[in-house]
């Protein structure tokens, strides 16, 4: 039996997927009750702003946890440079495994609602400026002063690979930036 104290983090859960996959303006009010199994009443108990207020949550978790996989991955590679090439890999396969479902977790939004939504769009863009900070520390630790201008690079650069990985159904885009960020990255070093 799940237990009513779960009921917003089970709504939080389901919507940053339903939002994952489908955006915004996509995904119903019924659509997110139902994949949670509440009233629709509990909607509006936990989030009393509502569909916007519940999104703008959704991605701020959905931003969290992908920059801590972020945080994992590049720490547990042996060099930053690496550890780029081992996120890509893992988006990339992520993507595959998700039958081309399930990209960047705030792109879809980003682009469907964050113009209709200050509260969304602060969200999104909240997320990407802690995976740009993400990135741009680990450079850092390289010793270059351009690390904030590679950060914005990578994160670009990533960002639209997964798009077109996404929208091609095939993850050459993606897995094709590894090799020129790296490229890029020694010749900013030297």
């Amino acid at each position: 039996m799940v237990r009513r104290t779960d009921t917003r983090q089970r709504m939080l859960d389901s919507a940053a997927e339903l939002f994952h996959q489908q955006g915004y303006h996509a995904t119903g009010l019924n659509q997110l009750v139902a994949a949670v199994g509440a009233p629709k009443g509990s909607l509006y108990f936990h989030f009393p702003g509502g569909k916007e207020q519940l999104a703008a949550e959704a991605i701020r978790q959905s931003a969290d946890r992908l920059c801590d996989q972020l945080r994992t991955i590049v720490a547990g590679s042996p060099d930053v440079v690496t550890g780029i090439g081992n996120v890509i890999d893992a988006l990339a396969t992520s993507l595959e495994e998700s039958d081309f479902q399930r990209g960047c977790p705030l792109a879809t939004v980003a682009l469907d609602a964050s113009g209709d939504s200050e509260e969304i769009r602060k969200a999104c863009a909240d997320g990407y400026t802690s995976w740009h900070t993400l990135i741009a520390e680990a450079l850092n630790q390289l010793g270059t002063e351009k690390a904030d201008q590679l950060a914005t690079v990578v994160l670009a650069s990533v960002e639209g690979g997964l798009l077109l990985a996404k929208t091609l159904h095939d993850t050459a885009p993606l897995r094709a930036i590894a090799p020129h960020l790296t490229t890029t990255i020694e010749r900013e070093l030297s």
